[in-house]
């Protein structure tokens, strides 16, 4: 059974970047898409990027475009979301998940990490 486990948020100021990273235990990992998600104070969870089992294949919202970069690495059972040009507004609980297939499907993720906490300050 896959567990995934996120780090790497923090705060930092408005124009800064993290990387978040989601460590997932299980020999499966590789099989399976991955998604990173946020949930804002008093908003409901979001979509922000996901990456096809061989990450060949990525998608974003269009509010990150640009600016945020997922990717994968399954020597390492690792997805990544390196964030760059942070906003304010991307302040939230940042989330890993498990796609159930090995191609993207946004709706599709049935394993969810505990979250990352990243405050933007302006």
């Amino acid at each position: 059974q896959v567990q995934l486990v996120e780090s790497g948020g923090g705060l930092v100021q408005a124009g800064g970047s993290l990387r978040l990273s989601c460590a997932a235990s299980g020999r499966t990992f590789s099989d399976y898409a991955m998604g990173w998600f946020r949930q804002a104070p008093g908003k409901e969870r979001e979509f922000v990027a996901a990456i096809s089992w061989s990450g060949r294949s990525t998608d974003y919202a269009d509010s990150v475009k640009g600016r945020f970069t997922i990717s994968r690495d399954n020597a390492k059972n690792t997805v990544y979301l390196q964030m760059n040009s942070l906003k304010p507004e991307d302040t939230a609980i940042y989330y890993c998940a498990k796609g159930r297939y090995s191609h993207i499907e946004l709706k599709a993720h049935d394993l969810w990490g505990q979250g990352t906490q990243v405050i933007v300050s302006s």
